[in-house]
């Protein structure tokens, strides 16, 4: 198994509502960061979602709770808004600006949404939830999509794990059924609207817009009696295993929009391919996601802490 993880802790008895603010402008601040009770519940929760993965296929039955369900059925809200601002037909250099409307809708109607989909006794901290929840589908001005929103978008999850709002009997589906749903939505936004990949590193990047399915995906294939990090270069085993793992759906998916060589458009994935175990891969992954994401100041200085994820040092 992956070791023993903390569990999340329940703040919603201590709970005062606040208005996150932004605190990550420069280098310097990365160290407080690193060191901030936010950084740990953050990566808790990253924690627990990547054990409960382990071993797991997408379509292994998990139990999905009354408020599991409402989030898929508020996504599939969120798709069919997609219906109602179809991308604008005059050629724009620079991603749909039909995006914008799509996230003015996201905007008015999120705290709407949110006193649907959770329990009343959580509903004191929806302002809060919707500074998540609103900046994890994309950048309305920049018409970019990143690591930092699909990062917001876990941190709206966390957000209702920390109130008490799911219970670790929630994490599988959390992955895979309510992350693996927001993937599906959010390629469709990137295609739809010609989204920019946000921060993007070119070629030396892990992947444009995501890096958590990478993260999870591993888990879900660590001790594989056949598939290895290597199965990912066969097209055909990408094809058949991507409904599965989130792992091959991302190489689908990247294979469907980049032309050209793997190695070529993909080099760190193509090199990620070479180790020996998906263990490694998910080790690795994962450090890399705290050097490539967490601690990189464009990614997260659009970040907002508060009650739910404050600023303040944990304490040794």
């Amino acid at each position: 198994m992956l070791g023993k993880i903390t569990p999340l802790e329940n703040i919603l008895e201590a709970y005062q509502p606040t208005e996150p603010v932004r605190r990550i402008h420069e280098q310097k601040d990365i160290e407080i960061f690193s060191k901030s009770i936010a950084f740990d519940r953050l990566m808790t929760f990253i924690a627990l979602l990547n054990e409960s993965v382990y071993k797991k296929k997408i379509s292994d039955p998990c139990t999905t709770s009354p408020q599991t369900q409402r989030i898929l059925e508020m996504l599939d809200v969120m798709d069919s808004w997609l219906n109602d601002f179809p991308p604008l037909d005059n050629p724009q250099r620079f991603g749909n600006k039909a995006f914008r409307q799509w996230v003015d809708r996201l905007n008015q109607s999120s705290g709407e949404l949110l006193e649907k989909v959770l329990q009343e006794q959580l509903h004191k901290a929806i302002p809060e939830l919707t500074e998540y929840l609103n900046n994890g589908f994309g950048n309305a001005t920049r018409i970019d999509y990143g690591s930092g929103h699909e990062l917001s978008f876990v941190a709206w999850l966390a957000g209702i794990a920390l109130l008490g709002g799911f219970d670790e009997n929630d994490y599988q589906a959390i992955v895979l059924r309510v992350f693996v749903r927001y993937l599906e939505l959010v390629r469709k936004i990137q295609k739809t609207y010609s989204l920019e990949p946000a921060g993007s590193h070119g070629v030396w990047g892990l992947d444009d817009h995501q890096f958590l399915p990478y993260v999870w995906g591993s888990s879900q294939l660590i001790d594989h009696p056949i598939l290895k990090p290597r199965s990912i270069l066969n097209k055909e085993t990408v094809n058949q295993c991507a409904g599965e793992y989130m792992y091959f759906r991302c190489i689908q998916y990247i294979l469907e929009v980049k032309r050209g060589p793997f190695f070529e458009h993909s080099p760190m994935l193509n090199d990620i391919a070479s180790l020996v175990s998906w263990s490694k891969v998910n080790t690795g992954m994962t450090k890399m996601y705290i050097a490539e994401v967490l601690k990189k100041v464009p990614v997260v200085q659009h970040f907002k802490f508060g009650t739910l994820f404050p600023f303040d040092q944990r304490q040794q």
